[in-house]
């Protein structure tokens, strides 16, 4: 049984409407880290203080308070920490973000939660979110689409013995074997999948980029003088991927979504403003247009957790100058123990950061800032967003 008319729902009649047997509804959802997702179940409350997010919230919860589990949609989720990889699969509900054990629960949720929970909404037929993550990993090397060519080693490959050509899209190639895995079964993920009606790839997401941004390996600095981007080369490989998933998976029109990294939120460095700029530059080309959007997540990023974080970094500034016996600060001599050391910074902290800092942190916070501070509703808005560009879309039938 669906839950009651959304947004997307309406949406959805409008593009041709769920009113008759229709193919599986299949997603794939794709990246590194941040598509596995870091925000603890724990930080959920924290949505709810928000008169603009607690309908949101409630989407998320039973009645009771516990975590929703999709009535209409199913995950396959493959990750894993190197070679050590394995599916978790099921109806869709919490715990299918970031896990240490592939095949269990993490606690933790990513985008894929409130995509799905609006793809439930927006769909009669049944829907199938296939989802691909692993943290730490760039596009120009892990996730390496075939048409970007071999990958050339550089200087510092060959210097510190890494990133051989042979490994060079090794976790593209995963992810596609995966969704073909699935897809060559998939009532073993989705019991109400029908073979009479077949199934449709209706939409890719990709949430990547922390790795591209701060490597200077694969996207050096420009000469001196030289105007330009220094990741444009992000760009051109993104459309190659963009090319090959729709032809590797046979979906020629799929609809895909990039999610532009938005971690530090809209007052980001210049550095990471270029970033963006060039993750979200394939949705303008020509061939792209009306099929590929690119959504922006740094609206989403919470401004108030960010102030809190930087003074937690403040404190463990501190902590390091205090280890190191930096001249201008209080242990330069080097005399202070252990215990002092932890008493000053104590003294440090509870100066910087108010109690009732300390405790929106602990309601709203779960990791570090790359990882959008592990907040859930940041994940949420995010997973909705998305939803709603793939959405948007889809061609009526």
């Amino acid at each position: 049984m669906k839950h009651g008319l959304t947004f997307l729902s309406l949406l959805a009649l409008a593009l041709g409407g769920p009113a008759y047997a229709k193919p599986l509804k299949v997603f794939v959802l794709a990246g590194q880290s941040n598509m596995e997702g870091h925000a603890k179940v724990e930080t959920f409350d924290y949505i709810g203080d928000d008169p603009v997010t607690a309908p949101l919230l409630k989407e998320m919860r039973n009645a009771d308070g516990t975590p929703r589990v999709c009535d209409g949609a199913w995950i396959s989720y493959l990750t894993g920490i190197g070679e050590e990889n394995g599916e978790g699969y099921g109806p869709l509900t919490t715990g299918y973000g970031s896990r240490s054990d592939p095949t269990e629960d993490g606690g933790k949720i990513g985008p894929e939660f409130t995509f799905g929970i609006s793809m439930d909404a927006a769909f009669c037929e049944p829907v199938l979110v296939i989802k691909t993550a692993w943290g730490g990993k760039s596009l120009y090397y892990d996730y390496r689409p075939p048409s970007a060519g071999v990958y050339p080693r550089t200087e510092q490959d060959i210097e510190k013995d890494r990133n051989p050509e042979a490994k060079a899209g090794h976790y593209y190639r995963l992810m596609i074997d995966h969704v073909k895995l699935v897809l060559a079964d998939p009532q073993r993920v989705c019991p109400e999948y029908d073979a009479a009606q077949g199934c449709e790839i209706a939409g890719f997401v990709w949430f990547q980029g922390f790795n591209d941004l701060v490597d200077r390996n694969g996207y050096p600095g420009l000469p001196k003088g030289e105007q330009g981007n220094r990741f444009a080369n992000y760009s051109g490989w993104m459309a190659d991927f963009i090319r090959d998933v729709r032809k590797d998976l046979k979906a020629p029109e799929m609809p895909f979504v990039i999610g532009v990294l938005g971690v530090g939120g809209v007052n980001a460095n210049e550095s990471t403003l270029a970033f963006r700029e060039a993750m979200a530059a394939p949705a303008s080309l020509p061939e792209f247009q009306g099929n590929v959007a690119a959504v922006p997540t740094a609206p989403y990023w919470s401004e108030e957790l960010g102030a809190i974080a930087e003074k937690k970094d403040q404190v463990r500034q501190m902590g390091y100058y205090l280890n190191s016996k930096h001249k201008d600060h209080a242990n330069a001599d080097g005399t202070m123990t252990e215990p002092q050391k932890r008493e000053y910074l104590e003294e440090f902290e509870n100066e910087l950061i108010a109690p009732a800092e300390k405790a929106l942190w602990e309601r709203g916070a779960s990791n570090q800032g790359y990882h959008y501070l592990g907040c859930a509703k940041t994940f949420a808005l995010i997973g909705q967003a998305f939803a709603e560009a793939a959405l948007g879309m889809q061609k009526p039938h």
